[in-house]
């Protein structure tokens, strides 16, 4: 299977993977530190494709994407997205599956650009509260010491040396994918390629390092103003008052949302794949975004 569709977004190559066809597009938004999104999300958007368009953003460095030519703030990121997405034909009406950071992608896209998002699916995303939280509960020497060594802690892992093969479910096969069903084997090589390609680029750690900074943007932009349906994991965030679970929830309730809880995990779409494909897709269908065939 190919995944590799480049196109050039200001300096910037940037890869964008569809299948699936239909008048409205499921546009997968990846969690940062992410190293193959095509790959990753493939459990959870194979199971939507026959029923639906979907598309997977490699973001600069990621999957086949080359590096970064602006800073990682939420509007340059979404800015980015939305031309790729042009330049690959891919035109609104989107549906966003954010997971992770690319909640604040997608709320801050989705209430900026309402004429363009139908919905928002949050695979276990992150919500703009939490992050703004996460700026006050922990100092931000503190936060960026914590970013540092985990940069420094990826730059050692990806010279696929002992501490890579120590750490190698943690790490490489956190998801499990690379021990899973979901993945052929050349799809489970292409996988670890991409992940030491660029589980060390630096797109990752400026990313982290502006999580109050873009968690804020989004959060001055109001309530999510589009029908939303998310899961929700149990995800244990050192250093944090308010937990994870209960950001979500009260975002969800906020937002007059659905939502699922789950106990599999932040990476919830590689273990329970089929139960959260037929609940997005009833969610798209009872609210008339995909057709009820």
């Amino acid at each position: 299977m190919k995944y590799e569709n480049k196109v050039k977004v200001q300096d910037c190559d940037i890869n964008v993977y569809t299948e699936g066809s239909g008048a409205v597009t499921v546009v997968f938004l990846a969690g940062n530190g992410v190293t193959a999104p095509a790959l990753e999300y493939r459990p959870l958007y194979s199971r939507m494709s026959s029923y639906c368009r979907i598309a997977v953003i490699d973001r600069p460095g990621t999957g086949f994407s080359s590096d970064k030519t602006s800073r990682r703030t939420v509007e340059n990121m979404v800015a980015e997205d939305r031309e790729a997405l042009r330049l690959a034909g891919i035109e609104p009406p989107y549906v966003l599956a954010a997971h992770s950071l690319g909640g604040f992608e997608a709320v801050w896209w989705a209430n900026r650009y309402p004429e363009e998002v139908k919905a928002v699916l949050g695979v276990d995303m992150g919500v703009p509260e939490y992050g703004v939280e996460q700026g006050k509960d922990i100092p931000e020497s503190k936060r960026i010491s914590m970013v540092r060594r985990q940069e420094k802690m990826m730059k050692t892992i990806a010279k696929d040396g002992f501490l890579a093969r120590l750490l190698r479910n943690s790490a490489e096969n956190s998801s499990g994918l690379l021990t899973g069903s979901e993945l052929t084997e050349e799809e489970k090589k292409l996988y670890r390629e991409l992940f030491y390609k660029n589980v060390a680029r630096p797109e990752s750690t400026e990313q982290a390092e502006l999580i109050p900074e873009n968690a804020q943007k989004a959060h001055d932009t109001g309530n999510l103003g589009c029908r939303c349906c998310m899961y929700i994991s149990n995800m244990k965030v050192p250093g944090m008052k308010t937990t994870w679970r209960q950001a979500g929830i009260s975002f969800a309730e906020r937002c007059g949302a659905e939502y699922h809880l789950s106990d599999k995990g932040h990476m919830m779409y590689a273990k329970i794949p089929d139960e959260m494909a037929e609940n997005f897709l009833k969610f798209l269908r009872t609210n008339g975004i995909i057709s009820a065939e």
